[in-house]
């Protein structure tokens, strides 16, 4: 799979450490930065990892900032991003089957590595459960997006 990875510098540590996983695992990370702990503006990072997915260059994507809010508000201001802040693997998976998420955002400072890797794993492994019910939401929310994002 091909995946878009971001952060900040709140993020880096916890970043690298996933996309060298994600690698190992045999997926493609287009790394949209930042790659230095020096101070930076996280949705700077986040926008570009969101347009990748939202132009479908990536089929998910991951975020990280310190504590994964700031950069998921971001990133879900991207049209046709749903991108779900998760802090353990049950989240990751509901997401994933109920709000066919297409980005995830994690915590830098919330969430140690091995936890981290976890939800990572849940949320890529995991499929849209398709069922009629989440699908009508879905598309609420894409009429919300088309409403209101122009």
């Amino acid at each position: 799979m091909k995946i878009a990875i971001a952060c900040d510098h709140g993020g880096l540590a916890l970043k690298t450490r996933v996309a060298q996983s994600l690698e190992q695992a045999g997926h493609t990370v287009c790394d949209f930065g930042t790659t230095s702990e020096n101070s930076c503006d996280y949705p700077d990072f986040g926008l570009a990892a969101a347009e990748a997915v939202a132009r479908g260059e990536c089929e998910r994507g991951i975020v990280v900032c310190t504590t994964g809010i700031g950069i998921s508000i971001a990133a879900n201001k991207v049209p046709g991003v749903r991108c779900a802040l998760c802090s353990e693997p049950l989240s990751a998976k509901m997401t994933r089957l109920h709000n066919d998420a297409n980005m995830l955002a994690l915590g830098g400072a919330f969430v140690g590595v091995n936890l981290a890797l976890e939800i990572v794993r849940v949320f890529l492994e995991t499929p849209f459960s398709g069922e009629e019910k989440h699908q009508r939401r879905i598309d609420k929310i894409t009429a919300i997006e088309r409403k209101y994002m122009k």
